[in-house]
């Protein structure tokens, strides 16, 4: 009797063990978000697991089509409606829609409004994003410089074509292979035995005369940067502030503001560093906001590149979150080789970074008569953003928007105001106490 008793109930609790499981025959969508931008637009798809693709073109519709076939993607009414949902003013995707092509198979057609270069790749889970599959929709003929750049085009024509197709790719080995605007190091990123002299660190100018800055606004479109209590996200306001900052700078008679992002997407690092190089700037200003795990933590901090390791644990970890932008925001990795990514290795020199030492310091104690300061002196650690650029360049973290009242503060416009001032009041006073640049 036992002995049946026992098989009874061996049996039913296998049968209850396997009745049960479902064989997953499609991925499952996460999310559908849309990034549309001058500079290109910005499609990703969110899976719970990897997904298969290809895509290719139908020129002979009208209007012209990107097709992609995704394998292994689950069909719901959920993914349809949000992959039918394109911002009306997108400047490149007039229309998407996504239906079963074949079992296995759903196909993803975008309509264009003009003519595109499409980069199509795929990224491993990273911080809380899953799996994702992305579409950047680079125009064919940008117009503006800083579009150009971000879309490839703006090399040299000895540039040699083995980059994988990535639209940053080509003009990233350029700067690391010397090719381009000057650098302070030698083709392989290695620092140069003999330190050049002032003069020979300045790229040669053209014609305009004007003290050429970069405005760098942190983050941007798939990485938030970090998010308030409010809910207020760190490439929100550091945008603002940025177009405030550019706005002070180009009505200076003797400045030119460029900002690297002038709208919610994403550039990556290398693109960020390309910008800089690529348009020659004297001076490169990243704005950016703190976070800390304690909402008490408070004030501004500047930040300049250091050679020889972080000035303090802080400095460090936070060198460590910024440059992970990339792997939050999504880069085509895959494409960049060796050569290119050799272009974020510090190629700059002990004179740059004793006169972004100078600039920092200047800003900061104009920072100091509007907010109080997190830190008295100027931090250094290994921020790539500041690497390869072969000019002066600072990082300024605004305020803390982990911190309540400051968070608030940075969503005011007076406030946003004021720190632009600031930072250009210190910019200034920095080139009247040293007009090397002035002269180059």
């Amino acid at each position: 009797m036992e002995r049946r008793r026992l098989l009874a109930a061996l049996g039913s609790t296998l049968l209850f063990s396997f009745a049960p499981i479902d064989i997953a025959y499609g991925a499952k969508m996460v999310a559908v978000r849309m990034w549309p931008a001058e500079e290109y637009t910005r499609v990703t798809i969110e899976t719970d697991v990897a997904l298969k693709f290809k895509h290719f073109f139908v020129r002979s519709a009208k209007p012209l089509r990107l097709v992609i076939d995704i394998e292994g993607l689950e069909l719901t009414e959920q993914i349809k409606k949000q992959i039918a949902a394109v911002n009306p003013d997108d400047p490149y995707i007039a229309a998407m829609r996504i239906g079963q092509f074949k079992p296995g198979i759903l196909r993803l057609v975008m309509d264009l409004k003009t003519d595109v270069n499409p980069e199509v790749f795929s990224l491993k889970p990273f911080a809380n994003y899953q799996h994702r599959l992305v579409f950047d929709i680079y125009p064919k003929h940008p117009t503006d410089a800083v579009s150009r750049i971000l879309a490839g085009m703006d090399t040299d024509e000895d540039a040699s074509d083995d980059t994988g197709g990535d639209p940053l790719a080509s003009i990233l080995a350029d700067l690391a292979a010397g090719r381009g605007a000057s650098s302070s190091g030698s083709a392989n990123g290695e620092k140069p035995t003999k330190e050049p002299a002032k003069p020979a660190e300045q790229p040669a100018r053209k014609r305009d005369k004007r003290i050429v800055i970069v405005v760098d606004p942190g983050h941007g479109g798939e990485d938030p940067g970090a998010i308030g209590r409010r809910k207020t996200m760190e490439k929100t306001v550091v945008l603002q502030i940025a177009r405030r900052l550019a706005k002070l700078i180009d009505a200076e008679p003797n400045m030119k503001a460029v900002l690297t992002r002038n709208s919610d997407h994403f550039v990556s690092l290398g693109g960020r560093v390309a910008i800089a190089r690529k348009v020659r700037a004297h001076l490169l200003v990243s704005i950016h906001a703190d976070a800390w795990v304690k909402s008490s933590a408070r004030g501004s901090s500047v930040f300049a590149l250091s050679q020889r390791g972080a000035s303090s644990s802080a400095a460090r970890w936070l060198a460590k979150s910024q440059n992970e932008s990339d792997l939050i925001g999504g880069v085509n990795i895959a494409s960049v080789d060796k050569t290119v990514a050799s272009v974020l290795v510090d190629m700059t020199s002990s004179w740059t970074i004793g006169y972004s030492l100078a600039l920092g310091g200047a800003v900061l104690r104009e920072l100091k008569g509007i907010n109080r300061l997190h830190k008295n002196h100027v931090e250094q650690a290994g921020f790539a953003v500041l690497k390869g650029q072969g000019i002066p360049s600072i990082l300024i973290e605004t305020a803390f928007i982990s911190n309540p009242q400051e968070e608030k503060l940075l969503r005011n416009a007076s406030h946003q105001q004021k720190l632009a001032r600031a930072i250009l009041t210190g910019i200034k006073k920095q080139l009247a106490a040293d007009s090397t640049l002035l002269r180059s």
